[in-house]
C-alpha cells in the first residue's frame, strides 16, 4: 500500500508537470492549439504600444441658413444646392480657440485615463505636454490593443434626438453610469445569452427619458386601422358622386392632420454624431435605465465574447464622458522590450541548473526521504506556474524575482523539515515524522509573517511592477504553505508508516 500511494502522488506530479510545462494541445480548425493559458507579460518584457495623441488642427465645412443656424441635412448638398436654397457653407475648426486651453488638456488625459481602467487595462503610463495639449499614452501590447488603440481619441459624444426636427432631447449630461449586463433568452427566433449595454441616468436625466418614452410610442393600431377604414369610405363615397366640394376637401384636409398626429414618433441614438438606432418606446420607462441589445442572443462564447468587448468599449466612452478636444492618432508605434527572449531562457537555465544542484544534494544528504521532496518540489513549481496564469499576474522583471525567490523560500522549508525528520531519535517513526513537519511549520511560517506583511501591501501599489512582484510572492507562500501540506507532508508520512 505504501508503494500504492507513493506512486500515485508520483503520477499526479508527472501529469500536472507534463501540463504545465508542455501544454494541453486540441485539434481545432486544421490546428493544433495550446488550451493551457499563456503568461501575462509585463511591458518591460513583452514590450508595449506607445500611441501619441495631438490636437485636431483640421476644419469641417458647416451649412447655415440666413439666420446662421447650422442645418442638417440626409445628403450632401452641391454648392449650387446650397445656393439655391439660401444657404451659405462655412469652414469651421474642429477645436475652436478658446476650447485649447490647460484646463481642457488636463481634462482629456483624465478621460483617456478613464477609460483605460474601464477597459482593464492595469499597466499604462500617460503623460501630457501642457503647451501643445499633446497626448503620449503607454500601453501594453495584447488581442485587444488595436480596438482600444482605435478608440482612444473618439470624443465619446452622446445625443439622443428627435428623428424628424433633429432637436436634441439627451445628452452626455444626462448620463449617470454606463455598464454592461448580461441575460438569457430561449425561445423560437432565438435562444443563448443576451448582451446588454445598461445607460442609467441622473436625476434629470430620468425624468427627461420618462417624458420621451410617453412622447415617442408607437402608434396605436387600433386608432390606424380605423382612421384607414374612414379613408377608404370616404374615397368610395367621392368616386360615386364624381362631385368635389368644398367641404369634401376641408374633410379629407383634417383626415389627413389627423392621420399625420397617429404616426409614431420616433427618437434617434448618436454616439459622435454617427446614427446608433432610430426607435419608439413600447410603454413609459419610470427607472430611469436604457438597455440596449448589442448583438444577438448566443451560446457561442467566440460570439459573446466580441459581443462583451463592443459593450465595454462602448460603456467606456460614454461612463468616461466626452472629450473635450478632438484628438488625432499621430503615431501608434509597438516597441519591443530590452529584454529579449533569449536572454530570458538563459535566465531559465540557470535557475535550472542551480535547482538540479540543490536536488543532487537533498538526494545526497536525505536520502529516500530527499528523493521523494524532489518529485514534490518539481509539482509545486508546476503547479505554481499554472497558478501564475491562472490568477491575472502580470509578470514583470520584479516578478521573476518574485517566482526565484519562492522557489528558494520552498528550497529552505523542504530542507528544514528533513533535517528535523534526519535529527529526530527514530526519523523512521511516523510520530517522529509529524511532529518535525508539524514543528517546522512553526518555525518558518513564523519568521514569515513580517515578509507576508510586506507583500500583501505590494499587492495593492498600483505600480504594476512593485504589484507583480507582491502578487507573485503572494500567491507562492500561499502554495508554499497548503502544497507542501498535502504532498511533500503526505509522501514523508507514507514512507515513514508501518
Amino acid at each position: 500500500m505504501k508503494k500504492i500511494k507513493i506512486i500515485t502522488i508520483t503520477l499526479l506530479v508527472i501529469l500536472i508537470t507534463m501540463v504545465s510545462f508542455f501544454g494541453v494541445y486540441v485539434h481545432t480548425q486544421n490546428r493544433m492549439e495550446n488550451k493551457v493559458r499563456d503568461y501575462e507579460l509585463d511591458m518591460d518584457l513583452n514590450g508595449a504600444r506607445y500611441v501619441r495623441l495631438t490636437v485636431n488642427k483640421e476644419s469641417t465645412d458647416v451649412i447655415k441658413d440666413a439666420n446662421g443656424n447650422e442645418v442638417e441635412t440626409d445628403e450632401e448638398m452641391t454648392d449650387e444646392q446650397i445656393a439655391q436654397n439660401g444657404y451659405t457653407k462655412e469652414s469651421v475648426p474642429n477645436n475652436s480657440e478658446e476650447s485649447l486651453t490647460t484646463e481642457n488638456y488636463e481634462k482629456s488625459k483624465k478621460i483617456i485615463e478613464e477609460r483605460l481602467k474601464a477597459q482593464n487595462i492595469g499597466e499604462y503610463e500617460i503623460s501630457l505636454n501642457k503647451e501643445t495639449g499633446e497626448i503620449l499614452v503607454q500601453i501594453p501590447e495584447n488581442d485587444d490593443t488595436d480596438s482600444f488603440v482605435s478608440n482612444m481619441n473618439t470624443v465619446g459624444k452622446f445625443e439622443i434626438i428627435d428623428s424628424d426636427t433633429k432637436e436634441v432631447l439627451m445628452d452626455n449630461g444626462d448620463i449617470k453610469l454606463v455598464n454592461v449586463m448580461y441575460g438569457s433568452s430561449s425561445s423560437s427566433t432565438a435562444s443563448g445569452t443576451t448582451v446588454y449595454l445598461n445607460i442609467e441616468f441622473n436625476k434629470t436625466g430620468k425624468e427627461k427619458l420618462k417624458n420621451i418614452s410617453n412622447t415617442y410610442v408607437k402608434a396605436d393600431d387600433s386608432t390606424t386601422e380605423e382612421n384607414n377604414t374612414t379613408d377608404n369610405t370616404s374615397t368610395e363615397e367621392n368616386t360615386t358622386d364624381n362631385t368635389t366640394t368644398e367641404g369634401n376637401t376641408t374633410e379629407d384636409t383634417n383626415t389627413t392632420e389627423e392621420s399625420s398626429e397617429n404616426q409614431t414618433k420616433e427618437i434617434t441614438m448618436k454616439i459622435d454624431d454617427e446614427e446608433i438606432m432610430t426607435t419608439s418606446f413600447d410603454q413609459p420607462i419610470e427607472n430611469g435605465q436604457l438597455q440596449l441589445s448589442i448583438g444577438k442572443a448566443s451560446t457561442d462564447q467566440g460570439t459573446l465574447q466580441g459581443y462583451i468587448d463592443q459593450a465595454t468599449s462602448m460603456a467606456s466612452l460614454l461612463d468616461s464622458g466626452n472629450l473635450p478636444i478632438q484628438y488625432d492618432v499621430e503615431s501608434n508605434e509597438y516597441i519591443l522590450s530590452d529584454v529579449t527572449n533569449t536572454e530570458l531562457q538563459y535566465i531559465a537555465l540557470a535557475v535550472g541548473i542551480v535547482l538540479l544542484i540543490g536536488f543532487v544534494i537533498l538526494i545526497i544528504r536525505y536520502k529516500l526521504n530527499g528523493f521523494l521532496s524532489v518529485i514534490s518540489f518539481i509539482g509545486l513549481i508546476s503547479v505554481y506556474l499554472l497558478l501564475i496564469r491562472y490568477t491575472n499576474v502580470s509578470i514583470s522583471i520584479q516578478g521573476i524575482v518574485g517566482i526565484v525567490v519562492t522557489i528558494l523560500l520552498n528550497y529552505i522549508f523542504v530542507n528544514k523539515i528533513l533535517l528535523k525528520i534526519k535529527n529526530s531519535e527514530d526519523y523512521k517513526k511516523l510520530d517522529n515524522v509529524k511532529e518535525a513537519i508539524k514543528d517546522s511549520y512553526k518555525e518558518f511560517f513564523i519568521r514569515l509573517v513580517p515578509i507576508c506583511i510586506s507583500i500583501i501591501a505590494f499587492c495593492f501599489v498600483e505600480w504594476t511592477t512593485i504589484s507583480s512582484f507582491g502578487m507573485v510572492m503572494f500567491w507562492g507562500v500561499s502554495l508554499i504553505a497548503l502544497y507542501n501540506y498535502l504532498i511533500t507532508a503526505t509522501m514523508l508520512k507514507v514512507k515513514a508508516e508501518k
